[in-house]
């Protein structure tokens, strides 16, 4: 006859606390730092203040680019900015629910109809151009006051 392993403590306490995996999902996504983070989309410009560690010191570090895609859903959620640094492409994928995230500040609202803008990586100039999506409406609405 085999001697039985003993059940670790701290096991029966994790699952005592949690029944199912969703229960463990929702109890990770209620510990999480839920930031005020404002709704955008790929296309639109925004600031993104991140905090770097250099050594002991900590400082924020503000990457200003376009979204060019977000993916994932609830915790792991991400997303890609990209910016062109010195004639260089420099892209960086956040997690949305980062503690390293500081903020994040939409400064224009772009209009694509792509969700994934990764086209932009072969252009430069005036081709990687995005339209203000304001500004698309505004244009928009002009044309239809004219007709009437």
């Amino acid at each position: 006859m085999k001697a039985e392993k003993p059940v670790k403590k701290t096991a029966v306490r994790k699952v005592a606390q949690a029944k199912t995996v969703m229960d463990t999902y929702e109890l990770v996504k209620s510990q999480v730092n839920q930031k005020v983070i404002p709704m955008f989309s790929p296309g639109d410009k925004i600031v993104v203040r991140a905090k770097i560690k250099e050594g002991d010191k900590e400082r924020t570090q503000a990457f200003e680019g376009i979204v060019i895609a977000r993916s994932g859903s609830g915790i792991r959620e991400t997303f890609t900015v990209r910016k062109v640094s010195s004639g260089v492409g420099v892209e960086r994928i956040f997690p949305m629910n980062s503690p390293a995230i500081e903020s994040v500040e939409l400064m224009v609202e772009g209009f694509v109809r792509r969700s994934k803008l990764y086209y932009l990586r072969d252009r430069e100039g005036r081709s990687a151009r995005i339209q203000d999506r304001n500004l698309k409406l505004s244009e928009a609405k002009g044309v239809a006051k004219s007709k009437a």
